[in-house]
């Protein structure tokens, strides 16, 4: 095998040339083409930002909406009329029922005085025939 020197062999030449003092007023060429003010720059970030912003906006509404209208409702509340009238009606509920259900203070808002003469508990139980059935219960 032949050996080879690099240097005596004939070298290609490259198809292109910087032209004369290229260099040397390249920088000063460069910054006569450069605009006299910088564009704005708009962050990507800055965009980000708003849409998060965005959406946890909707998010707090979109939570607050039962809250507030649990909160506009018009709460009526029972009269004693209507409850009566309810428990009444409904064969279901006996008296044993509402007695588990009320608490000791519940009981103590109910007491009422109400002064009976005997007489008048006499002329009742004189009056009522089925005294054995009062006395059972």
């Amino acid at each position: 095998m032949k050996t080879f020197k690099l240097e005596n062999e004939p070298k290609i030449e490259s198809g292109f040339r910087t032209p004369n003092d290229y260099f040397e007023n390249f920088s000063v060429k460069m910054m006569e083409r450069l605009p006299a003010s910088e564009p704005k720059v708009i962050s990507i970030f800055q965009k980000r930002k708003t849409l998060f912003m965005m959406i946890a906006a909707i998010l707090v509404l979109a939570l607050m909406i039962p809250i507030i209208a649990n909160w506009s409702q018009n709460k009526q509340e029972l009269d004693s009329v209507a409850l009566e009238n309810y428990i009444t009606y409904q064969s279901n509920v006996n008296q044993y029922d509402l007695i588990n259900e009320l608490e000791t203070e519940d009981i103590s808002k109910i007491k009422i005085n109400v002064a009976i003469e005997d007489k008048a508990i006499e002329d009742v139980l004189a009056m009522n025939s089925n005294l054995e059935n009062l006395l059972l219960e």
